[in-house]
């Protein structure tokens, strides 16, 4: 090893989902919306003024946090923005778990937490999920230096009653506590409420699902003004222009589009109701996702082998070749035509094999 490599931050990066280059598939692995953003997000784009495209945007993105603050009946000093929310849990991480305790979330999570971690030197302790891949609560009641999970889960899709987070909450108030809320929007109740009960208590959301904007990179955290005044101190000593003009503008422009998001979180909704039924009679098992994408097992053929056998017919969903989870399959809910193509090769596979 050369000598300068010695000094060199390492770590195992985060493997995101698989992009394929070439068109005509059926992409069900990243938990992607199916549907197009709002039609008022068009309207804006075709609108926007791209002279301005030579300053540098708002630092403190007024636009987009008046918009957040208007929407959730939150005061702006309670909200902070970033470049989705990967980036917002990122900023978390390095502002509030520093004590050198080891910050607490499940062992079948989101896949960020622990790369977060050992990028910044936190250290960390996983705590197992029951065997119905559900949070322990009790498992969270140790001394710690921080709690993170998302709710619903992934890559479960199990959501957890507000009650028992609360009950974490009560548990740990000496340290921050993050519910990363990603997926809420397809059928879990927001802890948002708890973030004016507990002083500790950060709620990050995003714009990549339910607001069909993964591409934009939009995310964002409600918490008390304390948390976000320090959230927002360590992202001007880190990047004091995080948000560019567009997603300011089109994020803006998505929340004035209220009837568009019920109806899009509404269909899925339903598509994912009815494919679990479907998925049921040929032989999957799985909990009860209140996400956009189900977690799933065959009775009698391997993950591993679905995989294979879907990707060659160019249907891309998610395998995990870890621990406990390697004979699952996470499957985003796509539009129904698209979850109809899936079934019928299931269907057939399952019955050929």
């Amino acid at each position: 090893m050369r000598t300068w490599e010695k000094n060199v931050r390492t770590v195992v990066p985060y493997t995101p989902g698989e992009q394929p280059k070439f068109v005509d598939v059926i992409k069900l692995n990243t938990n992607e919306n199916p549907y197009p953003p709002s039609p008022k997000v068009k309207e804006c784009l075709e609108k926007m003024n791209t002279e301005a495209f030579r300053l540098y945007p708002e630092p403190a993105c007024d636009t987009l946090v008046d918009a957040l603050a208007e929407t959730y009946h939150m005061d702006r000093d309670e909200i902070f923005v970033g470049v989705g929310s990967d980036d917002v849990l990122a900023m978390c991480f390095l502002t509030f778990f520093n004590s050198g305790k080891p910050v607490f979330f499940p062992d079948i999570t989101y896949s960020f937490y622990d790369v977060w971690a050992d990028v910044f030197r936190i250290p960390y302790e996983c705590q197992p999920l029951d065997k119905d891949f559900r949070i322990v609560k009790e498992d969270y009641y140790r001394e710690n230096g921080g709690v993170v999970f998302p709710n619903p889960n992934a890559p479960t899709g199990i959501l957890m009653e507000l009650s028992e987070i609360e009950d974490i909450i009560r548990h740990n108030q000496d340290v921050v506590v993050i519910i990363d809320e990603a997926y809420v929007d397809f059928g879990g109740k927001s802890a948002l409420e708890l973030v004016h009960k507990y002083d500790n208590v950060l709620v990050v959301q995003t714009f990549s699902k339910s607001r069909s904007m993964a591409g934009m990179r939009i995310g964002y955290a409600f918490g008390s003004k304390v948390l976000i005044k320090y959230l927002n101190d360590v992202k001007y000593s880190f990047n004091s222009y995080t948000m560019n003009r567009p997603a300011l503008e089109l994020g803006k422009a998505a929340l004035a589009d209220p009837a568009y998001f019920e109806e899009c979180c509404g269909k899925i909704i339903a598509t994912r109701e009815r494919v679990k039924k479907e998925l049921s009679r040929l032989g999957f098992s799985f909990g009860d996702s209140m996400a956009n994408f189900l977690f799933v097992t065959h009775e009698r053929i391997s993950a591993r082998e679905l995989f294979e056998a879907l990707k060659i017919k160019k249907i891309f969903v998610r395998y995990f070749n870890k621990p406990r989870i390697d004979n699952y399959l996470r499957i985003t809910i796509g539009t129904d035509e698209e979850m109809d193509q899936l079934l019928a090769f299931l269907k057939k596979y399952i019955q050929e094999n």
